[in-house]
């Protein structure tokens, strides 16, 4: 199997669509890839963790807020640095956001030279860190670190279905179901069904 890089994404999640506009215009002057989302249920659903990059996240977004949301990724593993945005002065947010593992904080109206020079920081943290070229052996090691149950939930998961049909499917409770399936994506580093399904099928090949 063939392993390819892939070119880093700048995601910017922000309720406010004159402020995605703006921010995807300018990064993307800069060269950058940029996938914009207006709420983070909807980044939680589309996003795909095992591309790298960085996040650039509004504080304060209804239903679920920017530090709500990356507290939840800090509890599945998600390993993309993440840049705050606020329009709202915090100094003891900011604080606790940095201690929680955020690259940068930055107020609203946004300096575009400091947000580039963070972007342009976040990513190189996380092309470093991270390495985002997985290798066959790797990929292989994070499927057999699953247990038997996990690997029968990922398959089901790769094969479209979702939580309580794959209860449904093995006798489970959904609730169940989505404690093994959240542990088997922190172990393999991927949570979409179409990233799955892709290394299924590498392990095949």
């Amino acid at each position: 199997m063939k392993t390819n890089k892939i070119s880093p994404l700048v995601r910017v999640v922000d309720d406010d669509p004159s402020m995605r506009r703006a921010l995807k215009v300018l990064l993307e002057m800069e060269g950058w890839n940029v996938k914009d989302y207006s709420s983070a249920k909807e980044f939680l659903t589309e996003d795909a963790p095992s591309v790298p990059g960085c996040i650039v996240l509004d504080v304060s977004m209804p239903e679920m807020t920017g530090l709500q949301l990356h507290t939840m990724m800090i509890e599945r593993g998600y390993e993309t640095p993440v840049i705050f945005l606020t329009g709202h002065g915090d100094i003891d947010m900011a604080v606790d956001s940095m201690k929680k593992g955020a690259a940068d904080f930055i107020q609203k109206p946004v300096d575009e030279e400091r947000l580039l020079t963070a972007v342009s920081k976040a990513i190189n943290w996380d092309l470093n860190h991270r390495g985002w070229v997985i290798s066959p052996e790797e990929e292989l090691a994070r499927y057999e670190s699953l247990s038997k149950r996990e690997k029968e939930v990922i398959t089901l998961v790769a094969n479209g279905l979702i939580n309580k049909e794959i209860g449904r499917r093995l006798g489970l409770s959904e609730r169940t179901i989505e404690a093994h399936r959240l542990s088997a994506t922190k172990k393999l580093k991927i949570n979409l069904p179409a990233e799955i399904a892709t290394l299924l099928s590498h392990l095949k090949d």
